[in-house]
């Protein structure tokens, strides 16, 4: 590591969050320490040893910042050169309006980026507790797959449990094992990235009895045992089993990731689909796609079975297929203060998906937010988050007390952590489509004039 002035900052954890922390601090002249305990010890769905791993989808969702809380998360990011959004630019594979990556590719670059800094040193092995005392700067980004070691001297320190909940990973298929003359491309609505064709992903029609006997053998498919500590475990609303989500009702898959809106069947465009199956590309090669949404916890044999029911994946061959893995995290708005910092050691910040930030981009954010946060201290500057108005401000504010912490889960950025719109004397605030537009206008503006006062001078060459 090249001689700093200043004392290096340790980061515990390399994926998405771990990473963007640590770009952070460099680009800002502070030298970093990054642990990563892969491949020493291993974890239940990690595949390889590089940083940043995609493990679940390869999607970072809406890329429009002018309608959704995403997208606008997404720009965000971007103002503040965030090195995941970059990566993630430069290895973009078609998606509609959403940013999918190439997962080898985006882990590759992440890393190379940061392997090749002369202010990053990189040490792989498990930190099996809490960080010694002079280690007086430590973000401990480990994610939800914390090892156990650590996860219970935290646990010991704040005199509580961690919490859990599950998540679940979404089958991946060979995109040449899909019969396209019944399948076909097509994204919702047409909708596609500029310069796209709106054809991003592909299609699978069901009618009203394949559909009804496709719920029926989802709910009597074999499922993975529970262990014994695993089975009070609460799942994530977001990312629900496929078969959780059928168990709600048997209309409840038509109206959520099976919905046929704004889909024309291109080989019988008279005849409404009943429900569809969408698969999204998953690699920059176009020779691997996702199941969208089907996430679950069947067995390998009862997802073969079930998944090969669906017309146009009756020969499906699986690159992955699905899986289960319990995820932790702590009780955010009970144990951070403002800054993301442990209120009963200050030394320790905590960022990404532990702290309860559910999702590629908001983990990567709380990373940025805390990266940032360390390295104003290190420069004894000033730095305020961005504004409630904006995501990354809302996203702050909901994990560090915005929540309630008798009832907290993780949580996806949107509209509603924003503060409301206030209307024009004698006028409603705007509605609907309106709305989201109006909120993400603010929000840009609002997070202008904050990047305009809070963002530092680089270090000098």
């Amino acid at each position: 590591m090249k001689t700093n002035k200043y004392k290096a900052v340790h980061i515990i954890g390399g994926g998405l969050a771990g990473s963007e922390a640590a770009w952070q601090l460099v680009r800002l002249g502070i030298p970093v320490i990054l642990h990563e305990m892969r491949p020493i010890r291993k974890t239940e769905v990690h595949v390889s040893d590089g940083l940043a791993e995609l493990v679940c989808s390869n999607s970072f969702r809406s890329d429009d910042a002018g309608f959704n809380a995403v997208g606008v998360l997404h720009a965000e990011m971007r103002d503040l050169d965030s090195l995941i959004m970059a990566t993630a630019d430069n290895n973009r594979v078609p998606a509609g309006s959403a940013l999918a990556v190439d997962r080898e590719g985006f882990s590759a670059g992440v890393g190379k980026a940061l392997e090749e800094h002369p202010l990053v040193t990189i040490e792989r092995g498990e930190i099996t507790g809490l960080p010694p005392q002079d280690w007086d700067s430590v973000i401990i980004a480990t994610g939800p797959l914390t090892s156990p070691d650590l996860a219970a001297d935290i646990a010991r320190l704040n005199g509580e449990d961690s919490l859990a909940f599950f998540d679940a990973i979404a089958p991946i298929i060979h995109k040449d094992s899909i019969d396209m003359s019944v399948a076909w491309y097509q994204s919702r609505y047409d909708k596609s990235a500029p310069g796209g064709d709106g054809k991003d992903y592909i299609n699978c029609p069901m009618d009203k009895a394949g559909y009804d006997q496709f719920v029926a053998d989802l709910l009597s498919g074999e499922t993975v045992d529970f262990r014994n500590w695993e089975r009070d475990t609460p799942y994530f609303d977001g990312c629900l089993p496929i078969e959780v989500m059928a168990e709600r009702g048997p209309e409840t898959l038509r109206h959520g990731p099976m919905k046929p809106r704004g889909l024309t069947n291109e080989h019988d465009p008279q005849v409404k689909a009943y429900a569809v199956v969408q698969l999204r590309q998953d690699n920059a090669l176009g020779t691997l796609y996702n199941m969208v949404g089907f996430q679950t916890k069947l067995n390998y044999g009862a997802q073969q079975r079930v998944f090969r029911s669906i017309p146009g994946l009756e020969n499906a061959e699986f690159a992955r297929l699905g899986g289960l893995h319990r995820n932790t995290f702590i009780n955010s708005p009970r144990l951070l203060d403002g800054e993301l910092r442990l209120k009963l050691r200050p030394a320790l910040r905590f960022a990404g998906q532990m702290t309860g930030c559910e999702g590629y981009v908001e983990s990567a954010a709380m990373g940025l937010m805390a990266g940032r946060f360390a390295a104003a201290e290190r420069l004894g500057k000033s730095f305020t988050a961005p504004p409630l108005s904006t995501s990354h401000g809302a996203l702050i504010n909901h994990i560090t007390g915005g929540a309630d912490a008798t009832t907290f889960q993780p949580m996806n950025v949107n509209f509603g952590l924003f503060p409301p719109l206030i209307g024009e004397p004698g006028k409603r605030p705007p509605r609907g489509r309106d709305r989201k537009a109006a909120m993400a206008a603010r929000a840009r503006s609002d997070f202008a004039a904050w990047l305009a006062t809070n963002e530092p001078d680089p270090p000098a060459t």
